[in-house]
């Protein structure tokens, strides 16, 4: 442990659309800004779902190790992963032949709560070679994969294994040449404040120019892992040497021993994805802090309270230059108010140079229902082009379980419209344009809904019944959604 520190190679990222040359969604939410999980442009004509020519392909559950019942399907925030890889790169990974040898292939990669990762053809959803078992390891969180176009992913379990109990949990660097588990890191680290508690949700970023992954973790750690990478494309062969560093922090209201139903104290721990612009990192926690880190220097240059267990990602934006977060919370029922009760729902917009509030809206109170938290659990969307006036933001549990798809102002925060459903959205929107530039969004809920907005105003133009609660948030490869269900399915729908 120090008490200072300076990063030998200097970290310097630059704007989300040039993270990866990639074409796909390689992260979640698309990249370092967190407001791109759609590629390309979809050819909108009929404006419905392709419902009657849906490819839909089966997964599976694991048994939780804490209390009864079973980690199912896909979860939250369970985005898939889709890339077109690039040919030199096909021909070295374990595709099968007929993925290998198929022209422009794009790849679905699944990461699910039944412990495997799948490996699918967007096209057809059919397997492009075997699907990796990591054992009985639920993985709520999206994963990545690496921007530079190596052969690599880096993934974590959202909670530990049936088999190897408390504190397994962990996040793994994989090698997609041939599927196997290169590094592992996380479980049981003594360095954490919240004891054994080793899990991942957040979806990880690759500084390129140092081959530094960034990787916060639920058990109050950000990790900074130099991964020394070998790759040989012409020999086929995929190697790394970490060297890792570590960041904790303490807040106020992480000062007091917390427990499991939320009546004592407030946790440590960061289950979203984290933002990066230039060396400033902004991330959330589970006590209601949003904090800005100096990746070169670890030091903290804001916190701005969040009031609550926060597990959103925010999204960011830069506005004539200048950069700015959008960003909400949720309610996790006994702190700031009982469960079953209503807490309000804020979503502020703020200076990510200071941590300054430029505008707060209040106009939403919700519930929160043992096992359903209420408020914004699905991520930010910020519109661009046609919708370059609104961010878009789910907000769950408003009315008993329903909830709305809400566009706000970025000039003040008020309210230009709602879109209502049955089901709450833990589901993130995305935003998808056609080949005029008008925006759509992709919407899903927990009344298993797949529905299609209209950007402008908030009308359903189409839904799709998938026929179970979708908590995971979809990707968008020009016009073919990809999504999975807690009724252990994965959906390829095309937009029409």
């Amino acid at each position: 442990i120090v008490s200072s520190y300076q990063r030998e190679q200097t970290i310097d990222f630059g704007e989300g659309k040039d993270y990866t040359e990639l074409e796909g969604i390689i992260t979640f939410r698309g990249n370092n800004f967190r407001d791109n999980p759609a590629y390309g442009t979809a050819t909108i004509v009929e404006k419905t779902l392709d419902d009657a020519n849906a490819w839909i392909v089966n997964t599976g559950s694991v048994p939780k190790v804490y209390g009864s019942g079973a980690w199912t399907g896909s979860g939250w925030t369970g985005q898939p992963l889709i890339v077109r890889w690039p040919e030199e790169t096909k021909r070295i990974m374990n595709l099968y032949d007929s993925a290998k040898n198929k022209a422009d292939l794009v790849e679905v990669i699944y990461a699910t709560m039944d412990g495997h990762i799948y490996f699918l053809d967007l096209d057809t959803g059919e397997r492009t070679r075997d699907p990796i078992n990591m054992g009985r390891y639920p993985f709520k969180g999206a994963g990545a994969l690496d921007p530079r176009g190596y052969p690599l992913m880096y993934l974590g379990s959202g909670d530990d294994s049936k088999d190897y109990g408390e504190g397994s949990s962990h996040a793994s660097i994989i090698s997609l040449i041939d599927g196997k588990v290169l590094y592992e890191f996380g479980s049981k680290d003594g360095f954490s404040l919240r004891g054994k508690l080793s899990y991942f949700d957040s979806s990880a970023l690759v500084d390129t120019e140092t081959d530094t992954l960034i990787y916060p973790g639920e058990n109050g750690i950000l990790y900074m892992i130099k991964l020394n990478t070998n790759y040989d494309v012409n020999a086929g062969t995929i190697s790394v040497a970490p060297e890792v560093v570590k960041w904790r922090y303490k807040g106020s209201r992480n000062n007091s021993t917390a427990t499991v139903d939320g009546s004592k104290g407030w946790w440590f721990g960061m289950e979203d994805s984290a933002i990066i612009w230039r060396e400033h990192l902004i991330v959330s926690d589970n006590g209601g802090h949003m904090m800005c880190i100096n990746l070169n220097t670890l030091e903290l240059v804001w916190v701005q309270d969040v009031l609550d267990d926060t597990n959103c990602t925010a999204v960011l934006e830069l506005e004539n230059g200048h950069p700015y977060v959008y960003c909400s919370t949720s309610f996790h029922g006994g702190w700031r108010a009982d469960t079953n009760a209503k807490a309000s729902i804020p979503i502020w917009k703020l200076d990510a140079e200071t941590g300054r509030i430029v505008w707060k809206n209040t106009d939403y109170s919700c519930q929160t229902v043992s096992g359903v938290s209420g408020g914004v659990q699905g991520s930010f969307a910020i519109g661009k082009g046609s919708l370059s006036e609104l961010v878009f933001a789910p907000v769950a549990m408003t009315d008993g379980h329903r909830g709305k798809l809400v566009a706000f102002s970025k000039t003040d925060g008020h309210v230009v419209w709602e879109c209502n459903f049955a089901g709450y959205p833990w589901s993130s929107p995305v935003v998808v344009y056609d080949q005029n530039g008008n925006g759509y969004l992709i919407q899903c809920n927990s009344s298993g809904y797949m529905h299609l907005v209209d950007g402008q105003t908030g009308t359903i133009l189409y839904e799709f019944p998938l026929g179970s609660n979708i908590e995971a948030s979809p990707a968008v490869f020009e016009n073919t959604v990809v999504v999975g269900t807690r009724g252990q399915k994965i959906y390829g729908v095309k937009i029409k």
